[in-house]
């Protein structure tokens, strides 16, 4: 195990500790995108649609881009000065990698925004060589004070009972547990599989993150 004494004290962690399968998708959302990927709202609509259900914590993991914090952050703000409720607003950023050969996704949330360390995976591609891999993609995260969580671990080439092992492996700090591999209208983790996931984290003492991956126009679904 490679993880470093900032992720045990990240201030995110108490959150994860606190994943259910009933957290997402009106409690907290760790994954979901904007206009500024492949995601359909801009990030005040996402904003405007994370008020309204009362989220208490949210992440916009856009796809090798944080673009969408700055805006969104801004409009919460004066959502929060016009005496609205709005959640604690993390950064996110959805990360192309290799893990045992096989092209997986990485969130990386809570990290410190425009850091260094980060600058290979925010240009809106996919990073090449060295920068590709697992291990190094973790360490980076790392280095820029986030958490590195394996996405949808269900969804790969490879079984889950193979990657998430591997992710701990190589230093990954945990793995979206909840996720809806059945793409519902409205947002809930499929039976089964989210089950034998969060087991297996657990038995690996991984945190469980959660999310809709929403990518269209509305925010309780994907």
């Amino acid at each position: 195990m490679h993880s470093s004494g900032h992720s045990a004290s990240h201030p995110l962690r108490s959150v994860l500790e606190r994943v259910t399968p009933e957290s997402c998708p009106t409690q907290f959302n760790f994954h979901c995108h904007t206009t500024c990927s492949d995601g359909s709202l801009q990030p005040h609509q996402l904003g405007r649609q994370a008020v309204q259900q009362g989220l208490e914590q949210l992440a916009v993991t856009d796809h090798h881009s944080t673009q969408a914090f700055g805006p969104l952050r801004d409009w919460l703000e004066q959502e929060q000065d016009s005496g609205a409720r709005v959640p604690q607003l993390w950064t996110g950023m959805e990360i192309s990698c290799l893990l045992e050969g096989c092209l997986v996704h990485v969130l990386a949330l809570g990290f410190e925004r425009d850091h260094d360390a980060l600058a290979p995976y925010a240009s809106g591609q996919a990073a090449v060589g060295e920068a590709l891999k697992a291990s190094e993609v973790r360490r980076r995260i790392h280095a820029a004070g986030g958490l590195a969580l394996l996405a949808h671990p269900a969804r790969y080439r490879l079984p889950f009972q193979r990657l998430i092992p591997a992710a701990a492996e190589a230093g990954f700090d945990g793995a979206e547990a909840f996720y809806d591999y059945e793409m519902q209208t409205r947002w809930r983790p499929t039976p089964v599989v989210c089950d034998a996931v969060a087991a297996l984290l657990e038995k690996h003492a991984l945190l469980r993150s959660c999310g809709t991956d929403t990518h269209g126009l509305e925010l309780c679904g994907r």
